[in-house]
Formats: C-alpha cells, sequence, structure tokens
C-alpha cells in the first residue's frame, strides 16, 4: 500500500532522513522502533506531506505522493494522529471529531461518528466536553477519533501511548490491533518498543535518519541489539 524509497529530508542545512525505504503492505500494522532523534516524527510528517522531502519517492497504492499537500493526501486516504494529540481544545469533543471529516458531506459522516464512540465508549457522555478539559488518555482517544473520520485507509499513529498510564496505554494498543482486524493499515511511531512490537506484523529500526534492521516483528523483538537498545533486556 505505501512504498517509500531512497528518502531525504532536512531542517534547513540539517538532514534528518538520508535515504530511508520501507513499504506497508495493506492491513499491516508496521512499527517504526529507534530513539529520540532518530527521525521517526519527520518521516511520518513527510509521509503525511507537513515537512518537505529533498529526494526520493513516496508511493501511496502505486500514485506518487511526495509533491502533493497534505490535504490531499489526506483526501487520497492517508491521515496522521500528531505527537501530542493537537486537539482544538477549546472545542467539544464533538466538534473535534467532526472537524476530522471537514472534507466529506455533513450527511455522511454519522455512521463513523457512530462507530468512534462504539470504539471510545469514554467520549460519549463527554461529547460536549471542550476537549482541553479532557484527561491525556481520553484526549489521545479523541485524537484517533478525530482521524478515523476522515475514513483513512493508511493510518500514521505518532507515540499514542505517550503520558499515558499503563492500563489507558494497553485500552489504545488493544484497539489498533481491533481497527487493524477491520482492514486498516497502520504505521506506528512508538516509545514503548515492547507494546509496538507485539501488535506489529513487521517493524523497522530507524537509527539516526537511516534504517538499521528490518523484519517479521517477532524476530525484531528477538533480536539482542534491539533487546538491549528498546527493550531493557
Amino acid at each position: 500500500m505505501l512504498s517509500v524509497e531512497d528518502l531525504r529530508s532536512a531542517y534547513g542545512r540539517i538532514e534528518v532522513l538520508h535515504g530511508v525505504s520501507l513499504a506497508v503492505g495493506r492491513s499491516e500494522i508496521v512499527s517504526l522502533v529507534g530513539a529520540n532523534g532518530a527521525g521517526k516524527t519527520t518521516l511520518l510528517r513527510a509521509i503525511s506531506g507537513v515537512q518537505p522531502v529533498t529526494a526520493g519517492s513516496i508511493r501511496f497504492e502505486d500514485a506518487a505522493m511526495e509533491r502533493l499537500p497534505s490535504h490531499v493526501r489526506v483526501a487520497r486516504g492517508i491521515t496522521q494522529v500528531p505527537e501530542g494529540r493537537q486537539l482544538f481544545a477549546p472545542l467539544s469533543v464533538e466538534d473535534n471529531l467532526l472537524l476530522g471529516a471537514w472534507s466529506r458531506r455533513a450527511d455522511d459522516v454519522r455512521p463513523d461518528l457512530a462507530r468512534v464512540y462504539d470504539l471510545f465508549p469514554m467520549l460519549p457522555p463527554m461529547r460536549h466536553r471542550a476537549a482541553g478539559m479532557l484527561s491525556g488518555g481520553q484526549q489521545q482517544m479523541l485524537a484517533v477519533g478525530r482521524a478515523l473520520m476522515a475514513r483513512p485507509r493508511l493510518l500514521l499513529l505518532d507515540e499514542p501511548s505517550l503520558g499515558l498510564a499503563p492500563k489507558l496505554a494497553d485500552q489504545i494498543f488493544a484497539t489498533l490491533s481491533e481497527l487493524k482486524r477491520d482492514g486498516l493499515t497502520i504505521l506506528l511511531v512508538e516509545q514503548n518498543a515492547r507494546a509496538a512490537l507485539a501488535i506489529a506484523d513487521r517493524a523497522y529500526v530507524l537509527e539516526t535518519g537511516a534504517i538499521a534492521l528490518s523484519g517479521a516483528a517477532a524476530d525484531i523483538r528477538t533480536d539482542q541489539r534491539v533487546r538491549e537498545a528498546y527493550l531493557g533486556m
């Protein structure tokens, strides 16, 4: 579904991605593991179109994406849940969700709204509450739900468990597994490498802007280098 080839991206004169190549198959969860500063967020931002690329290609369903603006990529089926959630804090939960479907007809979004509320039963009682009043876990659920309102075929997630209590983080990962069973394709950036690799089909290890290791998630999880660097084993 997604093919990234020899991708390079920079902030000013500082190149952050040095020829990254990866692939994501339909209905897979692919985890991107690496230390802070490795370039994981930059890679997601480049795929979603909010970070310029200086070289290389991004193909989604065999169509070139690297020069398209981000709103066109959303319309094509690529949606990102950014690190830090970036909700519209003064707006209600439901208004945040409806903004996720801004490009769609208003009479076509109610079934998706009902589906998001089914996935995250904490949200319906708070639908009229300002998003900024929610807990961190509730905000993360809202951020994922807002992205789902765009009906993505590829969901990019950046640190969905950041700052969450273990129980809430487990709920997020369980929901991602459920979305995968429903056919959604997911590219996941997550500092909790153990949890990310547990739900992924395949994984890539990114180090200083380049792919250092790739393979089946089960194999990556048992690789001694990964165990020592990211799993604390």
